[in-house]
Formats: C-alpha cells, structure tokens, sequence
C-alpha cells in the first residue's frame, strides 16, 4: 500500500501545528515530520540516537546538524525534502513554506491542507515577523489546495471545523 502524505501550508501562528497535532489524534497511523526534521532523522541514523535525543540535547549536535543539512543542500536543493518522501510511513508535514516543496508534495499525490487565520488572530497568538519574507507569502495565491481551513476562531471552534477535514482526508485517500 502506498504510504500516505499531508502536507499543510499557511502564515505563522495560523494553527498550523495545532491543526497537524488535530490530524495526529484521528489518524495515529499518520507521524509529524517537519521538513528540518528529516537532518535529525538522518543524523539520528548515523549516530545511533534517537530523534527525541537528538531534540533533546539539540545544542550538543547543532555544528554537525548544520554541517549535513549544508551538505545535503549541495548535493542537490531539495535533498531533505526528497528524504522526507521516501520515508516508508505515512507523515503529515506542518510546515510546508514554498512551491518546490508544494509541487515536490503534489507529484507524490499529497493532501495539501491550507490553514488561514485573519492577521488580527495571528496576531493575538504571537509577534508576527517577516510578513513579506517569501516562506510567509509564497503560496498565498495558490488555489488548488485540497481543503482550506479557516482557524481565526479559537481552539474549541477549532475542534468542531476540524471535522470536515478529517472527512476530506478519509474521502482523499479512499479515491481510486
């Protein structure tokens, strides 16, 4: 069975994690992986640590974690991404930023969820930076999302709406 991949997008402090953390509780089978985690998992590999150790002691490893990811980068620009993809186990990615990574995801036949939220609730949950920046408005225009999630309300209005995306998402993965 081919394994199963969500990828999300939207602003910072949209709910992005909150929403994958949602998605996490319905679909156990399903693992975060975020897209600078695959360095971790790689390195984990070999050194013989776990990812949890790896967070843990993360000050320990960080010159090594920064050395493989820039090499990683050299070997090709989208090296950690594609590690991601390959993993054998379904994974729901919350911080999917830009177009290579939207169309790497899209020709792996990903869910692509978009969370938005209205900047007066960004606002409120933490200090917006960076609007501008390409990884914060990217694919702001992009429209061929899978489903779009409005999280401007607050958590329990949150659990409620999340109820129609476990819906599409059981719908995505169940088409022939």
């Amino acid at each position: 069975m081919k394994k199963k991949i969500i990828a999300v997008s939207g602003k910072q402090y949209s709910g992005k994690d909150t929403v994958a953390k949602l998605v996490l509780e319905k679909f156990p089978n399903f693992r975060r992986v975020g897209i600078g985690d695959a360095i971790k998992l790689e390195y984990g590999k070999k050194h013989g640590l776990s990812f949890e150790e790896i967070e843990r002691d993360k000050h320990l490893h960080r010159a090594d974690l920064i050395a493989l990811g820039n090499w990683g980068r050299e070997q090709d620009p989208h090296f950690w991404l594609k590690k991601i993809v390959e993993l054998e186990y379904n994974i729901i990615v919350p911080d999917m930023r830009v177009m290579e990574e939207l169309n790497i995801f899209k020709r792996e036949n990903a869910f692509l969820l978009r969370v938005e939220a209205s900047t007066e609730s960004r606002s409120a949950r933490g200090q917006i930076a960076c609007e501008g920046d390409r990884t914060e408005c990217e694919l702001d225009d992009h429209s061929s999302w899978d489903y779009v999630l409005d999280n401007s309300s607050d958590y329990e209005a949150l659990k409620h709406k999340v109820l129609g995306l476990f819906d599409a998402i059981e719908k995505y993965f169940l088409r022939p």
